[in-house]
């Protein structure tokens, strides 16, 4: 006979349950209210000492910081939220805490929540565990005009956008990827030796113009085209395919190939099955009138005025032969990343 009287008292912060057979209770983890009070107990842990003015700074910024944390987590990883009862996590959520009260610089708690949520998505210690978790330590130790240093080195020498096909795409990839950080790139050669100094890169010997690097991952973009004469001259037998010819993006009375990088347009013909001959005569017209460096130079500083001067400065500094470490680039991404949103894995470079 079910017993109708069921009445309970449920003390604070506690789940009533009432049923009339077996009970299966599941654990559903960590929720976004208790990951925030383990978070904010590891501060407390951390500034107790302090006293005054500066005990009731280092409180707000704690609150501040650990807010950002979890709603950067519930916002792009909620199952890291788990990850505030590991020991391991905690220690670095502490150094995230402990840098931005000592700082309580907004750029750097971006950075450094940004670096903080993609290490809790590493569920073993793996290198790139290791290498986040360094990066967390690193980064309060450099200023803006490091931190922009790193992303655009990063950005120049590690990546390629495979989705660039024109100038305005060039232009707009530009803006958002680069922009933000033109005015912060310094010359200052002992801002490199700090870099290396703390272990994010090294200041080679051999150098990279930034000239060479848009002409070989953004050549496609930098040709100056040649006649369809061209095509028949090398008895081509795909003739003028449009899936390896395209109207010069430079000069639309000639033709180019329809590739941004030699490696992409070998993927390609690998791909499309062509013939060893053809394939032999397309990646020969690809280098059949390519841009000299100086125009390289020109054309990108007509698409965009502002890279007039990361030209200087490029040429001017050790970033032409500066090298980055794991961390480096682990902090560069995290910099680009933290303006743009999304951002490839740091995986790709890091594995």
């Amino acid at each position: 006979m079910l017993n109708r009287d069921q009445n309970q008292e449920v003390g604070n912060g506690a789940t009533a349950i009432q049923a009339t057979g077996n009970v299966t209770v599941v654990n559903v983890g960590v929720s976004s209210s208790e990951a925030r009070q383990i978070a904010l107990d590891v501060a407390k842990a951390t500034f107790y000492e302090l006293t005054g003015v500066a005990k009731d700074i280092a409180s707000v910024r704690a609150e501040e910081i650990t807010d950002q944390v979890i709603r950067k987590l519930e916002k792009d990883f909620p199952a890291g939220l788990q990850k505030a009862k590991d020991p391991d996590f905690q220690f670095a959520l502490n150094t995230v805490q402990k840098e931005y009260v000592r700082s309580g610089d907004k750029d750097l708690g971006d950075l450094l929540v940004d670096l903080l949520v993609d290490r809790s998505k590493q569920d073993q210690r793996d290198i790139l565990q290791i290498v986040l978790n360094e990066s967390l330590a690193t980064a309060p130790k450099l200023t803006e005009t490091h931190l922009a240093a790193l992303a655009v080195i990063f950005l120049f020498k590690y990546t390629q956008n495979q989705k660039i096909g024109n100038h305005d795409i060039l232009g707009a990839y530009l803006d958002d990827h680069l922009l933000p950080f033109v005015s912060k790139i310094s010359k200052n050669y002992a801002g490199y030796q700090h870099l290396e100094f703390s272990g994010c890169g090294s200041i080679g010997v051999g150098e990279h113009s930034l000239e060479a690097i848009f002409g070989n991952i953004y050549q496609g973009q930098f040709c100056k085209g040649f006649d369809q004469s061209e095509v028949a001259n090398r008895a081509i037998s795909v003739g003028i395919d449009p899936r390896f010819f395209i109207h010069c993006i430079n000069d639309r009375t000639k033709l180019q190939i329809n590739a941004n990088s030699k490696e992409d347009l070998e993927k390609r013909l690998e791909a499309q099955v062509v013939s060893v001959e053809d394939r032999a005569h397309i990646l020969a017209l690809f280098d059949f009138g390519k841009m000299s460096h100086l125009e390289i130079k020109e054309k990108l500083v007509s698409i965009r005025p502002y890279m007039a001067d990361v030209f200087e400065v490029w040429k001017d500094s050790p970033m032409k032969n500066f090298k980055l470490t794991s961390v480096g680039m682990a902090i560069g991404h995290a910099n680009i990343k933290r303006l743009i949103g999304e951002f490839a894995s740091l995986a790709i470079w890091i594995n």
